[in-house]
């Protein structure tokens, strides 16, 4: 009982300092644009840690020790891909976004596609962040109910409501502080658990004795799944609202390229680190739900140590819910509160819409989270619906004259029910969402330039014939 208090004192101090932290840069939230964007230029490092911490949710964390205990190292693919992702981003478009000066993925895209593609991908990317969020409340939730022996939905109502506020109060600056925090508890934390784990099995040599030789195999998963945790995880990083939000928060482009590449320094050793906990508790215990294969060593730690890594779990959620909110809210203030129902631009209205979303797409979220049970795979359905964005994405930077603008406004809109119908019939024929994702646009786009070239070649063929001229006598 002790212990267990100990461990909750640490978390309460943990989130102290969280609230801490708001308070103190709550002075640069005092208008819409500070609040979005932070009202100053960001280190690098600081903005790659925040890019990574953003993705290590709990899902992620416990998804993948979960995925290692039955399918081995290879589930370390599903995080490291991500590292993958953020390398190519800094490589291909992370300069590119920076020159642009666009806070928002939907505006970006509305540069080269028009008015309607920035409302739609607006829309979709809403639903996406969503998503995620109800996916990391309802499993940080479950899990720090268990290691806490608090009630389910009050865990869920508590994160919730904590990490909402905080948000509200300091905006992106307070984002930025805090998520940065999140990610160092979180490294601590899943070092901590490794050493712990591999110690309890004997060390590497004994695991590698005491678990089959597929378990080590990198592509134990198979490589469908592996192709299309690639496709939606880069899909992720490419077109993700709260990535674009950050690489613009940098001084310079080179910067931003920078900051990509320490989010994959911290996303891949992370992955890895993840997979080999589940793969010891695979050896350790061969019949346990294999949702606590991460969680069953925090009961091996000391008081102290194991409240590090409850914090860290429940920096894992309060890092994600932050950026979720911070970039929903962003995309309703830019897309549909401006446009529609400020256009005289009243700064005061747009700092109080934008105070009131942030604590909406917070807490709203919060209800579904309580019902919410298949929470691993909604969240691979939200990268999925990225994927479809960062096709475009790469077209409008690379291959501009490539589609039309209303090939690009219904390969969205046909992206998201055709993913998502896709998901729901369960994955047809072995092929996953993901590919159904990336393959539509992909489609929509190729067609529609297709049609345009046949339009316009049919135009020259109607066209009226020019009258032979005369020779000169």
């Amino acid at each position: 009982m002790q212990a267990a208090w100990l461990v909750i004192l640490i978390v309460v101090i943990y989130m102290a300092i969280l609230a801490a932290i708001s308070f103190l840069v709550r002075r640069a939230s005092r208008s819409a644009t500070t609040f979005t964007t932070g009202g100053k230029k960001f280190p690098a490092a600081l903005i790659g840690f925040l890019l990574a911490s953003e993705f290590i949710s709990t899902t992620a964390s416990i998804g993948t020790a979960q995925e290692a205990y039955s399918s081995g190292v290879s589930a370390a693919w599903n995080i490291i891909a991500l590292g993958i992702g953020f390398v190519l981003f800094s490589i291909l478009l992370a300069r590119r976004f920076n020159d642009l000066g666009e806070i928002t993925i939907s505006g970006a895209l509305a540069r080269g596609y028009g008015e309607r593609v920035r409302t739609a991908t607006s829309v979709i990317m809403i639903c996406a962040l969503l998503i995620v969020a109800v996916s990391v409340y309802a499993s940080g939730g479950a899990i720090l109910a268990s290691l806490l022996n608090l009630n389910r939905s009050w865990s869920i109502v508590l994160v919730g409501v904590l990490a909402t506020a905080y948000v509200s109060v300091g905006g992106m600056r307070s984002v930025v502080y805090t998520n940065f925090l999140h990610a160092v508890v979180k490294m601590v934390g899943i070092v901590l658990l490794a050493l712990v784990a591999v110690n309890r099995v004997g060390g590497l040599s004994e695991l590698h004795a005491a678990l089959p030789a597929r378990m080590f195999s990198w592509d134990g998963v198979g490589w469908a799944q592996i192709g299309a945790w690639l496709l939606a995880g880069i899909g992720a990083t490419f077109a993700t609202q709260y990535v674009v939000q950050a690489v613009t928060t940098v001084a310079s482009p080179r910067q931003a390229q920078i900051a990509s590449f320490y989010s994959a320094l911290v996303l891949v050793p992370y992955g890895l680190l993840a997979a080999v906990i589940g793969m010891c508790s695979a050896a350790l215990y061969p019949r346990i739900n294999t949702i606590q294969a991460l969680p069953v060593f925090v009961v091996d730690l000391s008081p102290v140590l194991a409240g590090i890594v409850v914090a860290g779990l429940a920096g894992a959620m309060f890092g994600t819910i932050a950026a979720l909110t911070i970039g929903a809210s962003t995309l309703l203030l830019k897309d549909f509160y401006q446009p529609y129902f400020n256009r005289a631009g009243d700064e005061r209205r747009n700092l109080i819409f934008i105070r009131l979303a942030t604590v909406a797409t917070g807490l709203l979220p919060i209800s579904l989270a309580l019902f919410a049970q298949d929470v691993l795979t909604v969240t691979f359905l939200a990268k999925s619906l990225r994927a479809a964005l960062a096709l475009l994405v790469l077209m409008m930077f690379f291959s501009p004259r490539f589609g039309t603008r209303t090939g690009a406004f219904w390969s969205i809109l046909l992206a998201l029910p055709a993913t998502i119908g896709w998901f729901l019939a369960g994955n047809p024929f072995g092929i996953d969402n993901a590919y159904i994702a990336v393959m539509t646009p992909l489609v929509v786009m190729s067609a529609s330039h297709l049609f345009r070239r046949r339009s316009s070649a049919n135009s020259a063929a109607d066209a009226p014939l020019e009258p032979a001229r005369e020779p000169a006598s």
